[in-house]
């Protein structure tokens, strides 16, 4: 008996942008964007993925870190786009550090602040997620506890780097703009439910589906953080930095198992994979909300640039 095929637009769903939607399908990458004139504005990503120009980069553990890599890269590509798109009105009169900024980078400028500010970002995660923890634990055991929680080290910094994280997006949802970007990720989940249902592409359809899907980035954050709790305890080092140094070299390994993780919750629907899935969907009650209607038109109007018409899109279970 031959297996069941299911649709599979995307291994790990599409990215929700600001005013716009990311959707990647089997043959294309596809950014819609809401303009400021109420039409929807599509364009096609140029893809080079690495898991296209190296057959190795296809196998098990390795299309995970592929694929990772491949995602941030179109996920800047976009919101270069969506921001262009978009546009932001100034209703400021430019600093002298925004003159220059501009004056130095010129065309470049958009693309000099987001490769800044991703290496800020950078810095800053990796200050909360592995250096901060480990030094809360040591000064934790060095001046209260002692040696007794030594050989808790690993929970307890895995604790502490989801509670700093499910703290982080708690408090960005409450900025208006990523109020709005948490919609648009809504609408994104309910129309890959939709075209995955075999239902027609409306916004009637999409809005009765769920917007918590197993194969989401954030679920495949919250797996990532939950390995390296696992990891965790066979990197026998206290010093922060040194122990935040051993971590960054496993983040590779982590992606790859974390990916195939992911991969198997969205080829199989048993207990295990709604075991492995349901922390991610919780914490997407935090990152993804209910869209309205005109989210979800343009989530179509990405998801509809990307359907395969060969039915490459299929995928066995």
């Amino acid at each position: 008996m031959g297996r069941e095929k299911t649709k599979c637009i995307t291994s790990i769903g599409g990215q929700a942008l600001i005013e716009g939607i990311l959707m990647r399908g089997p043959k294309t990458t596809e950014v819609a964007i809401r303009l400021s004139d109420g039409t929807i504005s599509t364009e096609e990503l140029s893809t080079n993925f690495i898991r296209d120009k190296y057959s190795i980069m296809r196998l098990p553990l390795l299309r995970g870190i592929a694929g990772f890599i491949d995602s941030l890269t179109m996920g800047y590509k976009a919101l270069s786009i969506s921001v262009d798109k978009a546009g932001v009105e100034e209703t400021e009169e430019p600093s002298k550090f925004d003159k220059w900024v501009e004056k130095t980078f010129g065309d470049k400028m958009m693309n000099a602040i987001m490769a800044v500010s991703t290496v800020l970002g950078i810095l800053l995660a990796i200050a909360l997620f592995f250096v901060l923890p480990t030094f809360i634990f040591n000064l934790i055991q060095n001046y209260a506890a002692g040696s007794a929680i030594a050989p808790w080290r690993s929970i307890i910094e895995g604790a502490m780097r989801i509670a700093i994280f499910i703290a982080y997006i708690v408090l960005c949802s409450r900025m208006p703009e990523i109020h709005r970007l948490f919609q648009y990720h809504g609408a994104e989940h309910k129309t890959i439910f939709c075209y995955e249902n075999d239902e027609e592409l409306t916004v009637e359809n999409v809005r009765r589906h769920s917007r918590f899907h197993p194969r989401c980035g954030t679920s495949f954050i919250v797996i990532m953080l939950i390995l390296g709790i696992i990891v965790g305890f066979f990197i026998p080092f206290a010093n922060p930095f040194l122990r935040t140094f051993v971590k960054l070299l496993c983040i590779p390994l982590i992606v790859g198992v974390g990916y195939e993780f992911i991969r198997m919750c969205g080829r199989h629907d048993n207990t295990l994979t709604h075991i492995v899935s349901a922390p991610g969907l919780w914490v997407q009650r935090i990152t993804t909300k209910e869209p309205d209607d005109s989210m979800i038109e343009v989530a179509i109007a990405a998801m509809k640039k990307v359907i395969p018409e060969n039915g490459e899109d299929k995928i066995g279970l």
